[in-house]
């Protein structure tokens, strides 16, 4: 480990030191008003910056540039250009120019793009995004970009999400200066981003064909010990782990990624790492980074690092918590209770717009984190359900109550206090418990979304979030700013949402059968499966709310739309194809070679008259299991066949989740029975008791 930190962090990145170091005063100046105003920066003095940028990235070994772009597929994407240029007579200059920097282009037939692209299009162009620092990775020095069509659409997430960004920053600042704010220019969604993980042993990973081709087991007998005992949260790190942990963190903070926290999660083999927030365009960058990092970084540890939202059954699934925020230039975080009571009036305001946000859009936020992946991890071993609610915390809750029933409100320090635009109460920072099972929770001076998963991009959660509560500001602000009274309007507009959306509001359990009642007679929606998500992504009231603030036009939404189906079925194809070949070509053929054994044994005891029984009843029923496991492997295979010619990518959608979900859920059941009495060494795959406690030991060289 490096042992100056200060001097390793941001090592490997273009940042404003090196810049401020590196440029010429005007240069760095116009840069900053790109930055701070959006003013375009001219081709000379993109020259300037470009060469400078060159010279750095070379002095980090760098020999190449690629413009680094997030496309639909959920991952990065990155083609290099070697910054070398011949000259006559066999020579060549290391060169890199303004125009490289600003634009490139690069394929985009071959990208999802939901119908934006037909393969004879192949146009598409990366722009420059300045707001997210360049850095050099490997041999590379890396351009953080948008990424379009030949013709505009946006075909990556990073574009919706700086123009998400531009909206809700918008409509802030039309609620600051109602308040008597106009110092402040900037209004910024901050997120930090928590990411689960589990570790396995690579020697084991490379025996499981599910794991590698579809990130989960589809199938795996529960061993004698999971979760159980608790035994494994916050305890001590193994030695590999640790290992792997302190490397992973060098090569974080050399990104200029402030990687904070680390510990073990609940479910054997489970981890996390929690970041410093940090702007919700740069947290998206570098949370793509650290899940990169961490299959780098465990792979020269002999690891492999799973990101798969339920890589194993019956354990913790995997998220990531979205903590989110908005700061201004001023450094107020505008969700920090105060003891000044025009201050705590703004704060309820931007408390009540999420409030109103979040019930207003319940079916788009549940869909802006649907997966088929998160599909097997809603609503279990402390993920949260599925249905949309706020967790507010008691004293927070009892705020809420007063100003909706306009009776007073009693701190904990029996202290008596008039609800009130100009006389709010005194909120204290992190006064109550947390909820695992609340989808969002407020937590003292921000929200937590803990329905993310831990694969995804935090671009897309982020995208509708900042939309949503943009939406439900831009409401307020017109209203207020037509009011005769301010102080009347505000205080009844306040009262007026909450009354109007408390049923968004549940402090409780969110696993409990009685909430899903509760629920549905308050109207809540709910919405167990990606497939009964989606369709709302593409209805009337969510092509106005994303037109009218610029972030999606009609044809993004359909064509992210067809994307995000496209995965879903698919991935679910390429799941069952797994299960179907590793039933055929080694399950069921180990269950035969159990059988012949057996069989053999029953019939050598039968010439010494001996008794047979149990041998004979463990014959019936592993071959019972086999002839049932043969059966539905039979029909899997049917329906399959039968889905291929479908076009129609929801009817698809559908056709899988009904049809091709269950018969593997069937077929899993089996299979882990069978697994559950076979001798381990007929067994043909790694089992959770080998995969989940694998990391036993010394670090491997």
């Amino acid at each position: 480990m490096a042992a100056n930190i200060p001097e390793l962090f941001g090592s490997k990145v273009f940042n404003d030191a090196e810049m401020k170091k590196r440029l010429p005063k005007d240069v760095y100046r116009a840069f900053l008003k790109t930055i701070d105003e959006g003013v375009p920066l001219s081709r000379d003095l993109a020259n300037v910056l470009s060469h400078a940028m060159k010279d750095w990235a070379m002095e980090q070994g760098a020999t190449h540039f690629t413009h680094w772009f997030q496309p639909m597929t959920g991952i990065t994407a990155e083609k290099h250009d070697a910054f070398l240029s011949p000259e006559p007579g066999g020579s060549v200059l290391m060169t890199f120019s303004g125009k490289e920097l600003i634009k490139g282009e690069p394929d985009a037939s071959s990208f999802p793009s939901g119908g934006l692209r037909a393969t004879f299009e192949a146009r598409g162009y990366t722009a420059w995004d300045p707001t997210s620092y360049a850095f050099v990775k490997d041999d590379t020095l890396c351009i953080p970009t948008a990424f379009c069509s030949y013709s505009g659409e946006s075909l990556d997430k990073k574009t919706p999400l700086l123009r998400s960004m531009q909206a809700l920053e918008k409509q802030t600042l039309r609620i600051l200066r109602l308040f008597g704010d106009d110092t402040v220019r900037h209004a910024t969604p901050m997120v930090g981003s928590e990411q689960e993980y589990f570790l396995v042993d690579e020697d084991l990973y490379k025996k499981r064909p599910d794991l590698i081709y579809t990130g989960r087991t589809l199938f795996g007998s529960k061993p004698p010990k999971g979760q159980e005992m608790d035994d494994h949260y916050f305890g001590s790190l193994k030695p590999r782990v640790s290992a792997f942990m302190k490397e992973l963190e060098e090569e974080l903070w050399k990104l200029g990624i402030a990687a904070k926290t680390r510990h073990n999660e609940v479910a054997p083999g489970q981890f996390e790492l929690a970041p410093v927030f940090s702007t919700t365009n740069i947290s998206t960058d570098h949370n793509q980074l650290t899940m990169e990092m961490m299959k780098r970084v465990a792979s020269r540890h002999h690891m492999v690092c799973l990101l798969h939202e339920k890589p194993f059954a019956g354990v913790n699934g995997s998220g990531k918590h979205n903590n989110w925020s908005i700061s201004t230039d001023a450094g107020d975080n505008l969700f920090q209770p105060s003891s000044t009571p025009s201050r705590n009036a703004q704060f309820l305001l931007f408390l009540t717009a999420v409030i109103t946000a979040v019930d207003e859009y319940q079916d788009l936020l549940r869909l802006a984190i649907a997966s088929a992946g998160n599909d097997h991890r809603l609503g279990a071993n402390e993920a949260p359900p599925a249905i949309m609610s706020i967790f507010l915390g008691d004293e927070l809750m009892d705020v809420v109550d007063s100003i909706i029933h306009n009776t007073d409100y009693q701190d904990k320090e029996r202290t008596y206090l008039s609800i009130g635009a100009d006389v709010l109460p005194n909120i204290r920072k992190d006064s109550t418990d947390r909820n695992r099972t609340s989808p969002i929770a407020f937590t003292g001076n921000k929200f937590e979304f803990r329905s993310v998963g831990s694969s995804a991009s935090i671009a897309g959660c982020n995208i509708v979030i900042n939309t949503i509560v943009a939406d439900a500001l831009s409401t307020f602000a017109s209203r207020l700013e037509d009011a005769d009274n301010f102080q009347i309007a505000l205080d009844a507009l306040i009262r007026e949402e909450l009354t109007k959306h408390q049923r968004i509001l549940f402090n409780g359990n969110g696993y409990s059968d009685e909430w899903v009642k509760e629920a549905a007679r308050r109207g809540l929606s709910n919405l167990p499966s990606t497939v009964e998500a989606l369709p709302h992504f593409v209805t009337d009231k969510v092509f106005s709310l994303f037109a009218r603030h610029q972030v999606y036009n009609r044809t993004e939404i359909v064509a992210h739309y067809e994307i995000l189906l496209e995965n879903y079925y698919k991935t679910i194809h390429i799941e069952a194809m797994t299960l179907a070949d590793m039933v055929e070509k080694e399950i069921l053929f180990a269950s035969s070679r159990y059988q012949d054994i057996l069989a053999n044994v029953v019939l050598h005891k039968k010439a010494l008259d001996l008794s047979a029984d149990l041998e004979r009843a463990r014959l019936e029923h592993a071959n019972s299991l086999s002839s049932e496991i043969a059966k539905e492997l039979y029909s899997l295979k049917e329906k399959l066949s039968a889905v291929e010619s479908e076009t129609d990518s929801l009817t698809a959608a559908r056709f899988y989740r009904k049809e091709i979900v269950p018969c593997m859920d069937i077929m899993r059941t089996q299979i882990d029975e069978l697994e559950s009495f076979l001798p381990s060494e007929l067994w043909p795959y790694p089992t959770y008791k080998a995969l989940l406690f694998s990391l036993e030991g010394e670090p491997r060289k």
